[in-house]
């Protein structure tokens, strides 16, 4: 009798992504088909179950497909790879498995927080690297797998390095990285589902309170931070709580848009360039960024 293996599940934060089965190529040549021999055996000698992954570890998947996972090749960061593990938690659901979609949207709550205590600034990320999961499937989960690796994987190329930041950072640099984040993350993470105010007054009213206090302290931190630019930052970034305080507390819709739009303007990722560049930060928005405020 067979017994089969468990698999994890590879989902991406924006898209859905698979690593299945390894795939050898030969070569007619003899010379090629030694060499290509070698590099099958170094690559089955790297090989690791996708439940013993930690955080820092650099891998190449066993090919791509919709699907689940088994095992990655790990290599050596400095080598070109296709992901590298960026942060881990375990999921504290009971016994019962919650579901794909639960564990999905855990994972798409909890792995930002996670890369970003790796890779602080996202700025600084290859382009082209997104941010995957690997999370527990139905099977795995009845052998007590709770784990989820965050990945950062390469939608296309390769990787080249280690991402890992967080160590080389000043106490200026994660100071302003830490406001900027949280910042952000208190923006997209209250997003109501509703596509107007009018329709959801409460639930925009609530974004705006959490991004106003988001606000608060990242203004607070910046007036440790010296710098001509940062200053300049700070007032930008004071004058828009102010605005964002006053969409929270907006009588109706009409309220609520006079303070948002100059709000949601002062907050534009590009009016925090000169600040980032006073700082040794990275001074590229990213595109997806860039995309939202420019339209």
């Amino acid at each position: 009798m067979a017994i089969r293996a468990p698999h994890r599940s590879l989902r991406g934060i924006s898209a859905v992504v698979a690593l299945l089965a390894i795939g050898a190529v030969g070569c007619s040549e003899v010379s090629d088909a030694v060499d290509s021999a070698k590099d099958g055996a170094k690559k089955v000698a790297r090989q690791r179950s996708v439940f013993s992954l930690d955080t820092g570890d650099c891998y190449n998947p066993n090919g791509k497909a919709e699907g689940e996972a088994y095992s990655v090749e790990i290599v050596p960061c400095d080598e070109a790879h296709e992901g590298q593990v960026v942060g881990e938690f375990t999921i504290d659901e009971g016994t019962e498995y919650p579901g794909d979609d639960k564990i999905s949207t855990i994972a798409d709550n909890r792995c930002p927080v996670e890369a970003q205590k790796y890779s602080p600034d996202t700025w600084a990320l290859p382009k082209g690297a997104a941010l995957f999961y690997y999370t527990p499937t139905k099977e795995s989960w009845t052998t007590g797998d709770r784990a989820v690796s965050c990945t950062y994987t390469a939608e296309g190329g390769k990787l080249n390095g280690s991402l890992e930041t967080a160590k080389s950072l000043k106490p200026e640099q994660t100071t302003y990285l830490t406001g900027s984040n949280a910042l952000y993350e208190a923006l997209w993470a209250n997003q109501p589902e509703k596509d107007t105010v009018e329709d959801d007054l409460a639930g925009y009213k609530a974004q705006a309170k959490a991004v106003a206090a988001a606000l608060d302290a990242h203004v607070e931190g910046l007036g440790g931070i010296e710098g001509t630019e940062v200053g300049k930052l700070r007032a930008t970034l004071t004058k828009a709580a102010g605005n964002w305080k006053k969409a929270a507390n907006a009588a109706d819709a009409d309220a609520f848009y006079v303070a948002y739009d100059p709000a949601f303007t002062d907050i534009d990722p590009n009016k925090s360039v000169a600040a980032r560049e006073e700082l040794g930060l990275a001074t590229t928005v990213p595109a997806d960024e860039a995309e939202v405020w420019a339209g």
